[in-house]
């Protein structure tokens, strides 16, 4: 199984490729390699030596003069980079809509940070962009990569995420055409205050449908993070320095009771053993199961409650005349969203303010977002929330997880409203723009603003913003996080506002 994910060093062999007619920046693919080729930090590493598998290698080259044995080892790994090349090409076949995420595209120039030839990810958490590229390089699509960098966040932003958080999606698939909505059903009260946790079985079935890797492969990275512990980042810190650490020792306490600090290192061993019996489960639904029946012996409750009903279903899309616009159903602000955008296109007008004064709300939705693309055009965008920072601060004893407050309200929901924008499946070379907010009760009209404004231009941008006295904004209503990601010219784009809240890895 270790040897259908590959070692990194596997994905740059293809400098064999009969394809490729010209040894044009080879120096700078050597380079590369090395650096792809990387430890992976979540895995142990094969070794392989020349004389593998060949008991007696060692015997007949061992006397044989250096230049000899370099030839050897020469040819061998031209037969590897052969054999390699062909399962590449075999693996670009598979129609998730991300054909090209088995192998980097060789080139001999560089690009501005943020553009990538191949793929990339951006989520808040640089340990989790970085295990998203490795995913990436290891063959993986766009949802492979959201997938396990959303189980890498529930593990070291338990703040904003987590395996007790809702989840929804949107997925746009470049190779057929269509666009997915991942919903985790409406909110579920687990016990009075508690939200039933969806996270598992809604990540288990999208990666069902349109995950390439093997299921495992996606929950080593996050689980071996939980069980031998990861940095506490800035985020992280912040949010436990705001709210304190009650009910959260000794997870992210110090032996003081005081909260961890930036750099410190905090472990999770209960969740990763939740995290290693979901990677057994067969199928969705088994994947949540068994962290359910651990959920209610913890608060003592008889008899079984029912599972979370996460499903997927056609995108709710409108046509504008730069495309199709696609986002998730009610009871997400999806519908909400389209509807603005609807009004606003059909007025002629500017867009709307992002930031109305809005009524004081009891709790600002706390979530996380990521967005993964590829330069086919496929998009995966994840949005997820426990409501409050920390969610409901009940820390499960016997799986680590922390539940949410979101409860069965009408406006449980209204944080969630990724979109897309894509051309007619007839028009393959269209560009595609994904957009993903979080952290704001105004989100929609966020959304709507920053749609326009793309959709203006820089010309018309830069004159509305002398028009209206202001500068380009540095935040969301001054709280949260906007991810873009878009593939112009076969090449993929990442960036964010504000843009330092989000880190993006790619190649």
């Amino acid at each position: 199984m270790e040897a259908a994910a590959g070692p990194v060093l596997y994905q740059k062999l293809l400098l064999w490729d009969p394809s490729l007619g010209s040894d044009e920046g080879e120096e700078e693919q050597e380079e590369e390699t090395s650096e792809l080729a990387a430890s992976d930090p979540w895995r142990p590493q094969d070794s392989v030596g020349p004389g593998s598998g060949h008991p007696s290698g060692r015997s007949k080259f061992g006397g044989l003069p250096g230049a000899w044995a370099r030839l050897v080892a020469a040819l061998l790994l031209l037969a590897v980079g052969f054999s390699l090349a062909a399962r590449q090409l075999y693996a670009s076949g598979d129609g998730t809509g991300s054909q090209g995420s088995a192998a980097p595209r060789p080139g001999g120039h560089s690009h501005h940070p943020g553009v990538y030839h191949h793929g990339a990810i951006i989520s808040p958490a640089a340990t989790c962009s970085h295990l998203g590229r490795e995913l990436l390089v290891a063959g993986g699509n766009v949802v492979d990569v959201g997938v396990g960098a959303a189980l890498c966040l529930a593990v070291v932003h338990p703040h904003a995420t987590g395996l007790g958080a809702m989840f929804w999606g949107l997925f746009h698939n470049s190779t057929s055409g269509r666009s997915t909505a991942l919903t985790s059903g409406p909110a579920q009260t687990l016990a009075p205050g508690l939200g039933l946790p969806s996270a598992l079985p809604a990540l288990r079935l999208l990666h069902t449908h349109f995950g390439r890797l093997p299921w495992p492969r996606l929950l080593l990275g996050p689980a071996t993070l939980a069980q031998e512990g990861f940095l506490v980042d800035t985020a992280l810190a912040a949010a436990l320095a705001a709210r304190g650490t009650k009910g959260l020792c000794p997870l992210l306490c110090r032996t003081d009771g005081t909260p961890l600090r930036p750099g410190a290192r905090a472990t999770n061993p209960k969740l990763a053993g939740v995290l290693r019996t979901a990677a057994l489960a067969p199928t969705p639904a088994l994947a949540g199961d068994a962290l359910l029946s651990l959920l209610l012996r913890d608060l003592g409750l008889q008899g079984t409650s029912s599972g979370p009903t996460p499903a997927l279903e056609p995108a709710v899309q409108l046509a504008v005349p730069q495309g199709i616009l696609s986002t998730t159903p009610s009871p997400s602000a999806g519908p909400e969203l389209l509807a603005m955008l609807e009004a606003a296109l059909h007025s002629g007008g500017p867009s709307p303010d992002p930031c109305p004064l809005l009524p004081q709300a009891p709790v600002t939705p706390v979530g996380s977002v990521l967005a993964t693309i590829d330069s086919s055009g496929s998009v995966l965008l994840l949005t997820s929330s426990l409501n409050s920072s920390f969610g409901s601060g009940h820390l499960s004893p016997s799986t680590g997880v922390l539940l949410s407050n979101l409860v069965a309200q009408p406006t449980t929901s209204a944080w969630a409203c990724p979109l897309i924008l894509h051309g007619s499946p007839d028009d393959t070379e269209a560009d595609v723009l994904g957009l993903v907010a979080s952290g704001t009760p105004a989100v929609a009209r966020v959304m709507t603003h920053a749609l326009l404004s793309h959709l203006a231009g820089p010309q018309s941008q830069a004159q509305h913003q002398h028009q209206q006295g202001r500068t380009p904004s540095t935040s969301v209503c001054g709280q949260g996080t906007l991810l873009q990601v878009a593939v112009q010219s076969e090449h993929t784009h990442v960036s964010s506002v504000p843009s330092g809240c989000c880190t993006f890895q790619g190649f």
